[in-house]
């Protein structure tokens, strides 16, 4: 075995580990790649469904209802899978999770293929979908640390390796594959998602067996998120910050309904180019996560989260006005970094401000806040788009967030958002372009 190397070197063996620390496990290389795998055919999902809603009708209403299907798993998600993958095998959940969604997909292609596939249909697949990824993210959060005990730097560096790959697989590589394979037949992504989340499974089933489940403790999610509630509600900031994501998610699933018609007739993209769009959103995400800690040191936790919240109402405002991909792209662009950098910026101001025995009831309440209204959006961009046409969700959006920035003025700049954060750049978002805003 070759002797230690100074910090930052690789080892001279050639294996371009860092001298110092431990191999990753094999175990978790493993499941890292089948999240990344798994993670791929949820991209390729969020690329295909919109574009086969489309193909089905042209009604922004209908397109509406898949949307808000695929969102309201998220209001539940605090409460209920936390609870349930408590009380489950982890590896056991994770492995089943994705067998399942495997065969709801080819359900659903199946049913296209036969042309009995529609709107409804479509619908509850999306739900099933969403409510299986939020299942699988829970337990893999649990699982994961079952699979480095022993070193104390492992997990860190295992979250890392996780997110990284799923960051790329889903909010990049995913939805091009997801466009690209549209091009060739409406169902071609979903059998290679099919295909994706049963490579997830049958790895996933081939790992150590976890930790048994423990014993729940009596506690009722619904009591604590009511406590929860109540502390919020009397404090401003934590109120102010549950209110901004709350306007933010009703603006951005307004949008999210009607993107896919929006595209096609207003900006005039086709599958490939609607899939680049969604690839520029997931980067620029990740990059407003990485640099959140800069924006802090230069202008404080709350004035960060006072710019983010102008950027946000004026890149949604570019955005509806746009007249072309490329003032398009930018639009999307800039406001996936303001997003990106809010999402690593609020939860670290609520885990600074909040007594450790009231950060889960207070962030199970601030959840239900802000996630109750990404369906309720989706389903208002529906109606405003039969209205006022395609662009109408955007520029109403618009309003909302410049009612979240007058939020973040007046209720989360105060001392306490600016003198107790903690440092934001250690917590990176992970799809925050996709899914809702907690």
């Amino acid at each position: 075995m070759p002797g230690p190397t100074a910090p930052g070197r690789t080892s001279p063996a050639g294996t371009g580990r860092v001298a110092g620390r431990p191999p990753l496990p094999g175990a978790l290389r493993r499941f890292c790649a089948a999240s990344g795998v798994s993670s791929l055919g949820d991209g390729a999902c969020l690329t295909a469904a919109p574009l086969l809603a489309a193909s089905l009708t042209r009604d922004p209403l209908q397109l509406s209802l898949v949307s808000a299907a695929a969102l309201l798993p998220w209001l539940f998600s605090g409460l209920v899978g936390g609870a349930l993958v408590d009380r489950w095998d982890r590896r056991r959940t994770l492995w089943t999770t994705d067998a399942v969604r495997a065969v709801l997909v080819l359900t659903g292609v199946a049913l296209a293929a036969t042309g009995w596939i529609g709107i409804g249909p479509l619908a509850a697949l999306a739900f099933l979908l969403s409510a299986g990824r939020i299942l699988f993210d829970t337990a893999a959060a649990a699982y994961l640390p079952e699979l480095v005990r022993g070193e104390p730097e492992l997990p860190r560096r295992a979250r890392v390796r996780l997110r990284a790959t799923t960051d790329v697989t889903e909010g990049v590589a995913g939805p091009l594959a997801g466009a690209a394979l549209f091009t060739l037949g409406r169902t071609v992504p979903l059998v290679a998602a099919a295909l994706s989340f049963l490579f997830s499974a049958l790895v996933i089933r081939s790992l150590p067996p976890g930790a048994p489940a423990p014993r729940g403790t009596g506690s009722s999610a619904l009591k604590d998120a009511r406590a929860g509630a109540l502390y919020l509600v009397r404090d401003p900031l934590l109120l102010g910050l549950a209110l901004r994501s709350a306007l933010c998610n009703l603006a951005f699933a307004a949008g999210t309904a009607v993107f896919v018609l929006f595209a096609q007739e207003e900006l005039g993209l086709g599958p490939v180019g609607i899939g680049v769009l969604l690839a520029v959103e997931a980067a620029g995400c990740f990059f407003g996560s990485l640099v959140s800690g800069r924006l802090t040191e230069r202008v404080g936790t709350g004035g960060a989260l006072a710019l983010t919240a102008v950027l946000l109402a004026f890149a949604q405002l570019g955005l509806g006005l746009a007249a072309g991909p490329f003032a398009a792209a930018c639009a999307v662009l800039l406001r996936a970094a303001a997003l990106g950098a809010t999402t690593v910026l609020a939860p670290s101001v609520r885990e600074s401000v909040l007594p450790a025995e009231l950060l889960g009831p207070v962030t199970a309440a601030s959840r239900i806040a802000a996630l109750g209204a990404a369906p309720l959006g989706a389903l208002l961009g529906g109606g405003l788009a039969v209205m006022g046409g395609l662009r109408a969700p955007y520029l109403i959006g618009a309003v909302f967030l410049a009612a979240g920035a007058l939020v973040s003025l007046t209720m989360t700049t105060g001392p306490r958002a600016a003198g107790r954060a903690a440092p934001p750049g250690t917590r990176p978002g992970n799809g925050c372009a996709r899914r809702a805003n907690p």
